[in-house]
C-alpha cells in the first residue's frame, strides 16, 4: 500500500507542479503520511523526476515559437515533394537552437537532418510536413474552404513536425546542460501522404547509426501506440493502343480506354476472393480525352495493402498478371510501373511501456469550455455522436494481429531500427480522418495543445532511454526477436519521383 501511494503521490506533485497547480501540490504533500511526503518531495528533486520535469519547462518555453511554426505550415499547405518553405522553417528553427542541418538528404530537397551531441546512445525523432490536396478549411467547425479546392492539413502534420522538433530541441538542451549525454537527431521527412519518401531515407542508410527512433502522429486519442499499420505497395499501369475515328473507322482502332475497364472489371472481381485482411485500391488517371476519338492511351493509380508485406506481394503479383490479361483481350501493349511500397509497423511493446508510463506522468490534456464546444460542432456538422474530446490515458493496449486502418512509412523505419509511436488527441472523437475537420481542429488550440503535449511526452520517454542503456538494450533485443530472419527490402525503383506530381 505505502508503495502504490508513493507513485500515487510523486504521480500527482509532477502533473500539479508542471500545470502550476501549486494548490493540488500543497493538498497532495499535507494528506500523505508524514514519513512518505518528505521522501518523495526528495525524491522527486533528485531522481529523473526532475530532468522531466526540466524536459516540460523547455517545451513551454519554446511552445510560443513552436504553435507560430506549425500555425505558418498549416497556411502554406505544401503537398508532397512541394513543402519547400515548411522544410526550411523547420530547419531554420533547428539550426537556431544549435543544431548542424544537411539538407536534401537522400535525393531529396525537401528532406533534412538536424543534429546536436555526439556518441552513444544517438536517438531520433521524426517529422513530417506535408499537406493533401484538396482539403482547404479555415479554423471553423463548418466545412469552409480558404481557398476551393486548395490544400490543407488533413492528417495533422503541420503539427507532427512541430511537436517533433519541440522535443528534439528539450533532448538538446538537457545535453547541452551536461544532464544526459548522446545525440539527438531530428529527421525532416518529405512526401508521407504520396511517395513516402522516408523509404529513400532508409535506403541511403540514414538511420544506420540510430539506437531508437521516435514518432508520433494526430489522433483523436491519446496512447503508447503499440499496433501495426498495413503494408502497402503502389504501382502505375499504363496501356498503349491506336487511335482512329470512333465512328467513321473504329475497325482501325484499339482502345486502351477498353483495356482499362477491362482490368478493373478484373480487380472488382478479385476483391471477392482476397483475404478480409487485403484492400485494392486505384485511381483512373487517364481514359482518353475525347468521345470521338478511340483512345490510344490510358494511365491508372494501383494499390494493393495487407497486414503484412508478405501477404501483400501475392496480390501485387496477380493483380500484375491482370494487365497482361487486360492488353490481350484489347489487343493493346502495356507496362506496369513500380511506384513505392511500404512495410507494416513493427510494433515494440518494451519501448511503448516507456511511452505509457510517461503518458501516466503527464495526465490527460485539458480543454475549455470553448474547445469542447468546437468539437462537438465539429461532430454535429460530422454527423458524429457529440461526446466532445477524448485524451484519457488509459491503459496499454493489446497488440492486435490484424489491426486495420492505414499505412505509414515510419513501418521502413521501424524495420531498420527499433521505433517507439505516439498518438495524441488533436481533433474530437470519431473525426473523420483526411477531411476538413482534421484540418479546422490543425489550425486552432485544439491541435496546438496536442503537439505541444506530445512535445513533451516524447523528450520524457526520450530521458529514460539516454539514462538506461539497458533499457535501450531491451527494446533492440524485443526489436530483433520481432523481426527474426526476415530481411528488409526496400520497394523502390530508382531514385524517388521528386517531379511527378
Amino acid at each position: 500500500m505505502k508503495k502504490i501511494f508513493t507513485l500515487l503521490l510523486a504521480t500527482t506533485l509532477f502533473v500539479a507542479c508542471n500545470n502550476n497547480k501549486v494548490e493540488e501540490a500543497k493538498v497532495a504533500v499535507a494528506t500523505a503520511p508524514a514519513d512518505l511526503a518528505l521522501t518523495v518531495i526528495n525524491k522527486t528533486d533528485q531522481d529523473l523526476n526532475k530532468l522531466k520535469s526540466e524536459i516540460v519547462n523547455s517545451v513551454e518555453k519554446h511552445s510560443e515559437n513552436l504553435i507560430n511554426i506549425s500555425d505558418e505550415i498549416w497556411e502554406l499547405a505544401e503537398t508532397a515533394f512541394n513543402e519547400h518553405e515548411s522544410s526550411k522553417i523547420l530547419s531554420d528553427y533547428a539550426e537556431k537552437n544549435g543544431f548542424s542541418i544537411e539538407k536534401g538528404v537522400a535525393g531529396m530537397p525537401t528532406a533534412f537532418i538536424a543534429t546536436y551531441g555526439q556518441g552513444k546512445p544517438v536517438i531520433g525523432v521524426l517529422g513530417e510536413f506535408d499537406a493533401l490536396p484538396g482539403l482547404s478549411q479555415q479554423t471553423e467547425p463548418i466545412k469552409s474552404p480558404i481557398s476551393e479546392g486548395g490544400a490543407g492539413h488533413g492528417c495533422g502534420h503541420n503539427m507532427f513536425g512541430s511537436g517533433s522538433l519541440g522535443a528534439a530541441i528539450a533532448i538538446k538542451e538537457m545535453i547541452e546542460q551536461g544532464k544526459i549525454s548522446g545525440t539527438i537527431k531530428f529527421f525532416g521527412t518529405p512526401s508521407e501522404e504520396k511517395y513516402f519518401g522516408k523509404i529513400w531515407m532508409v535506403e541511403a542508410g540514414l538511420w544506420d547509426d540510430v539506437d531508437v527512433n521516435i514518432s508520433w502522429h494526430p489522433s483523436a486519442n491519446t496512447e503508447a501506440d503499440v499496433q501495426s499499420s498495413l503494408a502497402l505497395i503502389d504501382f502505375k499501369v499504363e496501356f498503349f493502343g491506336q487511335a482512329a475515328h470512333a465512328s467513321a473507322d473504329p475497325w482501325n482502332g484499339r482502345s486502351a480506354s477498353d483495356a482499362l475497364e477491362l482490368y478493373t472489371t478484373g480487380i472488382n472481381y478479385y476483391r471477392e476472393h482476397v483475404k478480409p485482411t487485403v484492400r485494392i485500391h486505384y485511381h483512373i488517371q487517364d481514359a482518353g480525352k475525347v468521345v470521338n476519338v478511340v483512345p490510344d492511351y490510358s494511365k491508372i493509380w494501383v494499390r494493393a495493402r495487407d497486414t503484412k508485406r508478405s501477404g501483400m506481394m501475392p496480390v501485387y503479383d496477380r493483380v500484375v498478371e491482370m494487365a497482361k490479361g487486360a492488353a490481350i483481350l484489347a489487343d493493346v501493349d502495356y507496362k506496369v510501373s513500380l511506384i513505392s511500397g511500404i512495410y507494416e509497423l513493427l510494433v515494440n511493446r518494451t519501448g511503448g511501456q516507456v511511452m505509457q508510463d510517461n503518458l501516466e506522468l503527464l495526465g490527460p490534456i485539458e480543454y475549455t469550455d470553448e474547445e469542447i464546444a468546437f468539437a462537438k460542432k465539429i461532430q454535429e456538422a460530422t454527423n458524429k455522436p457529440t461526446l466532445g474530446m477524448d485524451s484519457e490515458i488509459n491503459p496499454l493496449r493489446k497488440t492486435l494481429d490484424h489491426p486495420g486502418g492505414g499505412s505509414t512509412d515510419v513501418g521502413d523505419v521501424s524495420w531498420n531500427v527499433p521505433n517507439i509511436n505516439l498518438s495524441v488527441t488533436t481533433a474530437p472523437i470519431d473525426t473523420p480522418w483526411h477531411s476538413w475537420a482534421v484540418v479546422a481542429c490543425g489550425g486552432m488550440s485544439i491541435g496546438h495543445k496536442g503537439m505541444i503535449y506530445s512535445a513533451k511526452a516524447m523528450a520524457m520517454t526520450m530521458s529514460d532511454l539516454y539514462k538506461s542503456p539497458k533499457l535501450i538494450n531491451e527494446i533492440k533485443k524485443e526489436y530483433k526477436e520481432s523481426k527474426g530472419d526476415e530481411e528488409y527490402e526496400a520497394m523502390i525503383d530508382g531514385p524517388a519521383p521528386i517531379d511527378d506530381n
